[in-house]
């Protein structure tokens, strides 16, 4: 049985004269992407592994067995507008919050009305929640009771990665359905319904600049679109007026390139929890794979995105010492430097302290030996007997040490002509551990000789436990 409208949306009343009369406003003076939302999921643009014949959330849609679900992916690429049209698929009732204006108390009171529903109607709840990462943990939790006990099926909508943003519990009751930024095919294919349904054309060139710019989200595309459309007007109105035939009328006005830059003078930036990781990632990786150009463009990715300069800098402290290492010995002191720099000049000028410390580290030779070494004596120091410190190496600075045997038979080695003198280190059982194996890059080859001569290494004692190099 097909439900009513109605039913659909939720509500108790048929719409009455004044429901009718703001819908009709509405598709006048709402936003053109508001105005151009689809009424049927065959017209959605894009998400075709989801929505396409016999794709599997239009499968449960379409039979009204939709269970809890996450939407999730960037910014305009039709999450809320399918969960939207849900309502129209669905015989259960309909409800929908937004994460940044509801609260605990408003989630109960939801979670009270689907139980009534449940239990005088028989009716079951959809609870739509869009920007659902914007709950905390306690707002999450309030949810848990409903979606366990099966009084709601939630359906939340988030730009966030959700292993990040959702509490471990309400996402394994959750189904997660990835939406993809649009191809340009469909975003071209969503600003030409826009120009037949508004009455406008646009330059070949500027529709292909609208989708350059739009990233993959459709909102994106129409909200340029709309300003676009209202700069054309302006001029096609002034055209007629200098001609004053009004030979212009009945020819749809054009949209250009000028239109299209006009709207999209500035360009907003950003990015979610999950992206944070992975531009500063790609930042690093491009600094360990000595890329200089990568490196900067990744910076500036961060920056722009309203990144804490901080956190950047952080960042090429630690790279400084595991990837550049002892190749390098002076990286550390320039990231320092650049870090120091941050809290003391701060934004915008930081920025070019930032860009030295990157081409500096990117150009610098690599290494991660001395990484590596750490990492081996902290696993042998955790999985191995702990040795005692050798006699000679106990503090023997207090009355009394002598007598124990602290510090006999130690060799100040700046009494030793040579500069240092040949002794056991490790403790017992450890002895000829070896953490750090130097590579033959910059400096540390230089350093390593050294090293070597005094030991007199004609061979390999035996080697630390090797670690392969964190990512980061």
């Amino acid at each position: 049985m097909t439900p009513s409208p109605s039913s659909r949306a939720g509500s108790s009343r048929p719409p009455d004269l004044f429901d009718v009369a703001v819908a009709d406003e509405l598709k006048v003076r709402a936003p053109l992407a508001a105005r151009l939302r689809p009424t049927r999921l065959d017209e959605v643009v894009g998400q075709r592994h989801l929505l396409g014949p016999g794709a599997p959330l239009r499968a449960l849609v379409e039979d009204d067995r939709l269970s809890s679900a996450v939407f999730f992916g960037p910014p305009g690429t039709g999450k809320t507008t399918v969960a939207r049209l849900l309502a129209e698929h669905t015989a259960r009732r309909f409800r929908a919050l937004s994460a940044v204006e509801a609260g605990v108390k408003d989630v109960r009171n939801e979670l009270d009305d689907a139980r009534r529903a449940l239990g005088a109607e028989g009716r079951g709840t959809i609870l739509f929640l869009d920007e659902v990462h914007r709950f905390n943990k306690a707002q999450q939790d309030a949810l848990l009771s409903g979606v366990e006990e099966g009084v709601i099926v939630l359906v939340g909508a988030t730009t966030e990665n959700p292993f990040f943003a959702l509490n471990a519990p309400l996402l394994s009751r959750s189904t997660l359905w990835r939406f993809e930024a649009l191809t340009p095919a469909d975003l071209r294919e969503l600003a030409e319904r826009a120009l037949r349904v508004e009455g406008f054309k646009a330059d070949p060139d500027a529709l292909s600049r609208l989708v350059d710019l739009a990233e993959g989200d459709a909102r994106a595309v129409l909200t340029t679109l709309e300003v676009a459309m209202a700069l054309a007007r302006g001029r096609a109105r002034s055209t007629a007026t200098a001609m004053e035939s009004g030979s212009t009328s009945g020819l749809l006005p054009m949209i250009t390139m000028e239109d299209i830059e006009g709207a999209r003078e500035t360009r907003a930036f950003r990015h979610g929890r999950e992206e944070h990781y992975d531009l500063i990632s790609a930042l690093i990786k491009s600094l360990r794979g000595s890329d200089p150009d990568a490196g900067l463009y990744w910076m500036a990715r961060l920056i722009e995105a309203g990144e804490d300069p901080r956190f950047i800098a952080r960042r090429l402290v630690i790279l400084a010492s595991e990837d550049v290492g002892m190749a390098d010995p002076h990286a550390l002191g320039i990231a320092t430097a650049a870090a120091q720099a941050v809290e003391f000049v701060g934004l915008p000028e930081a920025g070019l302290n930032l860009a030295q410390a990157v081409v500096h580290l990117a150009l610098a030779p690599k290494s991660n030996r001395a990484a590596l070494g750490w990492w081996a004596a902290q696993a042998d120091v955790r999985e191995r007997p702990l040795g005692a410190v050798p006699p000679e190496l106990r503090d023997a600075h207090y009355r009394g040490a002598g007598a124990l045997g602290h510090g006999v038979g130690y060799e100040y080695p700046h009494d030793d002509p040579r500069g240092f003198v040949e002794a056991v280190y490790l403790p017992e059982g450890l002895v000829g551990r070896r953490y750090y194996e130097p590579s033959e890059h910059g400096a540390e080859k230089a350093l390593a000789e050294r090293w070597r001569a005094r030991r007199g290494d004609q061979g390999s004692a035996e080697p630390g436990q090797v670690h392969s190099a964190k990512e980061k």
